[in-house]
């Protein structure tokens, strides 16, 4: 075996907790499979790093050799790391577009609009449905700009590090099968859909929580709740096995229908996000924050029914080009037990 990084990384957890017990937990190991990799590490530096009883673990003399060895290598390494990602950003000379997003309805506007504006640029794109994982690629480097949505007035990921730009708030509709016997109505209460199953898609956010406390409000709750990818929600929501939940944005699809919320007792926020110490990111922020204006808007007019709910209800819609969050702070987790999920699409 040759001694890599994370064994280093492994030897200094043990030493600063004290423990292998401690030093598992640490590491988000089981102390069984701590202790064996100590061992192989033992074995492959050539004898004992810790001296180990009841009271706790103590570094040998070799140990402490190797500790101050990796209390040197681990923040260069580090380092080296952070000063190769901001020099990658700052000197690059070839024009790119590293896009980030949940799996929303604007991601693909964008890049249709960032390739048509510069054809020679490369642009590529990066989703899960977890916004931390995305604002983490953001903080390190790898992302350039990241779509997400929040639910209602829910703090971004990382406000104190990342800048956020609100593009637009849209309620959360809801999306029936066409021969439901709701689907002429031009608008829902909760609580005539009390009898019903739910479909979306997951999320690390509010959402679930939220929609919880909408139906409780409305005095009831929930049969189930499948959450899902998009397709298979289109797909249960046409079989007529659930009930979606969906930003109004959704486009038409045949054999559905969306109809809003009365009082829209749930919204959902589209951002645009971005490193602002990230050079690359800076110089081409007022292009693609046009960009994804035009994609968001493009998006509201394909639906003329959210066109025409729009004009009654001011408060949604497209906001105001200097509309940027300043919230600080993470984000509370949702209650436990409850799905962190999102509108379907």
């Amino acid at each position: 075996m040759e001694l890599e990084l994370r064994h280093l990384r492994t030897v200094r957890a043990i030493a600063d907790t004290g423990s292998l017990t401690k030093a598992a937990a640490v590491l988000g190991l089981a102390q069984p499979a701590l202790s064996a990799q100590l061992r192989r590490i033992e074995k492959t530096l050539g004898g004992p790093l810790f001296d180990r009883d009841h009271t706790g673990a103590r570094p040998t003399l070799l140990g402490e050799l190797v500790l101050t060895r990796a209390r040197v290598v681990l923040p260069a390494v580090s380092e080296l790391q952070e000063e190769a990602v901001r020099f990658a950003n700052a000197w690059a000379t070839v024009e790119r577009f590293r896009l980030g997003g949940t799996h929303g309805p604007l991601l693909g506007g964008l890049v249709d609009r960032l390739a048509a504006a510069h054809p020679t640029a490369p642009v590529t794109t990066y989703t899960s449905w977890s916004v931390a994982e995305i604002a983490s690629l953001l903080i390190d480097g790898r992302l350039d700009f990241a779509l997400i949505g929040v639910c209602g007035e829910s703090t971004p990921p990382m406000a104190d590090r990342l800048v956020w730009q609100v593009i637009g708030i849209d309620p959360v509709f809801v999306m029936l099968p066409e021969n439901h016997p709701l689907a002429g109505e031009t608008e829902l209460e909760l609580s005539a859909l009390a009898g019903e199953s739910w479909a979306d898609v997951p999320g690390d956010g509010c959402f679930a929580d939220c929609f919880a406390t909408a139906c409780a409000r409305a005095g009831f709750t929930p049969l189930s709740v499948y959450e899902t990818d998009t397709t298979s929600v289109v797909h249960l929501v046409q079989v007529g096995r659930a009930i979606g939940l969906c930003r109004a944005t959704f486009p038409p699809t045949q054999g559905l229908v969306t109809r809003p919320l009365a009082g829209s007792p749930l919204s959902w926020r589209h951002l645009l996000g971005r490193n602002p110490r990230s050079p690359a990111a800076d110089g081409a922020a007022g292009a693609v924050s046009g960009h994804t204006r035009s994609a968001y808007a493009e998006a509201v007019r394909r639906s003329d029914g959210y066109t025409r709910w729009l004009d009654a209800h001011p408060g949604f819609g497209p906001t105001s080009w200097e509309a940027v969050t300043s919230l600080r702070g993470p984000e509370p987790p949702p209650p436990p037990g409850l799905p962190a999920s999102g509108p379907s699409v």
